[in-house]
């Protein structure tokens, strides 16, 4: 689907669908790292305010489209937030799905694993002392 014919998606069905990317990318994440809990283990990774965080530790990296994308996500209106997360940590989180919706729409799988390295692999790798300098 080119650009073009993505951003006349409606960011709610974005977000329903990077949604799914997303929670795929963390379940493989978690399976390649041996977790024996993963449905468990996925809950430090898909919570509203812990996507929140993601895509605050992404925004500098985005380009203009991507952000477009992201933003269009983030401003859906929403009528129900989830006790877990304030009203903002839940719209930023929205955004981030509508984000990996838009770049699996457009075939950017590559962009999609580089964004989700960026946000996890790196402190990953500090928490267990995994980093080669």
């Amino acid at each position: 689907m080119t650009e073009k014919e993505a951003g006349a998606v409606s960011a709610a069905n974005l977000a329903y669908l990077g949604d799914c990317v997303y929670e795929l990318l963390v379940r493989e994440y978690l399976v390649r790292r041996g977790s024996t809990k993963p449905s468990v283990d996925s809950l430090a990774y898909v919570t509203a305010h812990v996507q929140s965080d993601v895509i605050e530790k992404l925004l500098p990296h985005l380009t203009a489209e991507e952000e477009e994308a992201y933003k269009r996500g983030r401003n859906i209106g929403h009528s129900n937030v989830p006790k877990s997360s304030t009203a903002a940590q839940y719209r930023r989180a929205t955004g981030l799905e509508a984000l990996f919706g838009w770049l699996h729409l457009t075939g950017q799988s590559e962009r999609i694993r580089e964004l989700f390295d960026l946000a996890f692999t790196e402190a990953d790798a500090a928490e267990t002392g995994e980093i080669n300098e």
